[in-house]
């Protein structure tokens, strides 16, 4: 029987706050056109811009930006990414802040889809020696270019030209600013049930699985109920909670390059022997930055890199992931305190941060196979994981 509409969680969200359901549609139309290969207006302040993600823009989308530019464009990369491709002296921080990015005004030769990829993406050929780069001022509108090409899981490089006089929504898919930079608070605020099913697990037989979408019609983030914790709540106790952030590899193939299919296991096996718990089921693959970009991090570090230099390399942060989400979650259930079963303290910081109650941390550590133990190991020593 389909959802009436209300309890259809977007028509819900529209009807409470339609300007906001729709700036959030905007935002995620907008991700997807660039993953696509096609220029959307960036607009905010006096100089809006037309961007292309530099990963997947073709000669098609080339010739549509500069049609619908009134300058020469620019390539936006993130300031990681922009070391490797164009060294130049650092710049010191105003205050120890990074800059959002930095801009390239690239010579002809490299405005070609090919070189573009190769600029963007450390894993791709070697450009040919000879081709120069020029740093330019970034224009205003460059961070939230490469946050909206971030929340597409793109390589965060974007192609980038002042806007044409005149041009508006009209002319090409339109996205403000301000809504690209609030998105993943906001989506992660709008999220609501949309199905719900008993799925009985090894080690947990009493189990439900309930799924919850955002009012962007985006990917689902899931609940796996073992037992009852709602009777644990009721009793006024704190139930064991574990936020696990989904993994292909680990999760689904048994990957031994990390411990994500051992935690997501253990963890169903440990609630269903305690009688009770909730694992909150994350979709943010490779701490938020997809899974296409994991598999170029693994291609890094293969090559030398630790897990945490390999995500910077890409341009990516050490950890993209929202825990606005898991939190959002939690309080559809009814949980304002858990027990967190991780090692990661920045977990407990910021479920914490996101007005969630811990009243502890639950161990839950797995030993090293003799394929990851790099990886534990630089778990413990450069995200501060309590592994020992």
């Amino acid at each position: 029987m389909p959802l009436s509409v209300a309890t259809d969680p977007l028509a819900t969200a529209a009807s409470a706050a339609p300007d906001a359901a729709l700036s959030l549609r905007a935002v995620h139309r907008a991700a997807a056109e660039l993953r696509r290969g096609t220029p959307v207006l960036l607009r905010g302040g006096e100089h809006p811009l037309v961007i292309a993600a530099a990963e997947t823009v073709g000669a098609a989308g080339l010739a549509e930006l500069a049609a619908l530019a009134r300058g020469p464009g620019v390539l936006l990369l993130a300031p990681s990414r922009a070391a490797d491709v164009a060294p130049v002296p650092v710049l010191r921080p105003v205050q120890g802040v990074e800059e959002a990015a930095v801009a390239l005004r690239l010579p002809p030769s490299l405005l070609d889809p090919a070189m573009l990829r190769s600029l963007a993406d450390p894993t791709a050929d070697r450009l040919p020696e000879g081709n120069r780069t020029e740093r330019v001022p970034a224009p205003a509108l460059a961070g939230a270019a490469l946050a909206l090409a971030k929340l597409g899981r793109l390589l965060p490089a974007v192609i980038a030209a002042p806007a044409r006089d005149g041009l508006g929504r009209g002319d090409l898919l339109t996205v403000e600013t301000a809504d690209v930079l609030a998105y993943p608070a906001e989506a992660a605020t709008t999220l609501r049930r949309v199905a719900e099913a008993a799925v009985p697990l090894e080690g947990a037989p009493d189990a439900r699985i309930i799924a919850f979408r955002a009012a962007d019609g985006g990917i689902e983030h899931l609940a796996i109920l073992v037992g009852r914790p709602e009777d644990v709540v009721a009793r006024g106790d704190a139930p064991l909670v574990r936020l696990h952030s989904e993994c292909f590899t680990g999760d689904l193939l048994g990957s031994l390059r990390c411990d994500c299919g051992p935690q997501l296991r253990g963890a169903i096996h440990r609630m269903g022997k305690a009688g009770a718990g909730v694992l909150v089921y994350l979709a943010q693959e490779g701490r938020g930055i997809g899974l296409v970009n994991k598999l170029r991090a693994y291609r890094l570090q293969d090559g030398g890199l630790d897990t945490l230099d390999a995500n910077r390399a890409l341009g990516y942060g050490a950890d993209e992931r929202n825990f606005m989400v898991a939190a959002t979650i939690l309080r559809q259930l009814g949980i304002e305190r858990v027990r967190l079963l991780t090692n990661n303290p920045e977990k407990l910081e910021s479920l914490a941060a996101c007005g969630i109650l811990v009243e502890g941390r639950e161990a839950h550590a797995f030993a090293p196979n003799g394929v990851n133990d790099g990886y534990l190991e630089t778990k413990a020593r450069r995200f501060g994981h309590l592994l020992a």
